[in-house]
């Protein structure tokens, strides 16, 4: 059988907005073509567009309508698509931000949840949670939550019934297959099982953002003292994340 071809379709999003999605699941690949049209925006259209914002499976393209006109943009994007399309693989080399978590206790109260509904030890939660390396997706719900994908799903579990009305900032959190880290005091339904000392949004910073869609993020354990000094050095502005750079093609 036929496999088909990947196709973008464009929807008009308020007065000046243009959508265009690439499929309806979460997805690497769709993902990647995204962030390659994003890119590819940027670079040939950019004094025609205010803002490009890259979801999970679609880009929002947002003009000024005074400025410029909705149809004659639309084909300029939509001319970038067939070559991007077929393309494969990460758009670019991608930074990788080594994230550090003190997992359960007060700072992670559902770790045992998230173990039990799993019928696993904690100790094995915290070991796969941290084993993996995910693709920051997308950023939304607040300013820099980000989604992350590659989490094993031997460690997904649902939601709460009952969201919180407060979550600490750095909270690394679960829901279903996805895991997340809360950059700033809010509500929240996810199930916490650790928190990062790092601040992933602080409006003080040039960016203010530490994470950016298309980067990779790892997580590593540190117990609750080593926690407490990076989160002084992070106040003192002393402290800086490990980042290293994965080549554009590298699992």
């Amino acid at each position: 059988m036929a496999i088909a071809e990947p196709t973008c379709r464009v929807l008009a999003e308020g007065e000046g907005g243009l959508v265009f999605e690439f499929g309806d699941a979460i997805d690497p690949a769709v993902n990647a073509r995204v962030h390659r049209l994003a890119e590819a925006v940027r670079r040939g259209l950019g004094r025609d567009v205010l803002e490009v914002v890259p979801t999970y499976r679609s880009l929002l393209v947002l003009f000024d309508p005074l400025q410029v006109r909705r149809e004659r943009l639309s084909l300029a994007i939509e001319a970038l698509v067939p070559g991007l399309l077929l393309e494969e693989g990460p758009t670019r080399a991608a930074r990788v931000v080594r994230v550090p978590v003190c997992y359960g206790g007060a700072r992670g109260p559902d770790l045992e949840f998230v173990a039990a509904h799993n019928r696993i030890p904690a100790e094995e939660v915290v070991a796969l949670h941290a084993s993996a390396s995910y693709l920051v997706f997308m950023l939304g719900f607040t300013p820099g939550f980000p989604y992350l994908g590659g989490m094993s799903g031997r460690i997904a579990a649902p939601r709460l019934p009952t969201p919180r009305t407060r979550i600490p900032a750095g909270s690394v959190g679960i829901a279903g297959a996805q895991t997340g880290i809360y950059p700033v005091e809010s509500p929240g339904g996810w199930r916490l099982i650790g928190q990062t000392p790092l601040r992933l949004f602080d409006p003080r910073r040039s960016p203010p953002f530490l994470l950016s869609a298309g980067d990779r993020l790892r997580f590593f354990p540190v117990e609750e003292r080593e926690w407490a000094d990076v989160a002084e050095r992070v106040e003192a502005g002393s402290y800086r994340p490990e980042v290293e750079v994965e080549e554009r093609g590298a699992p």
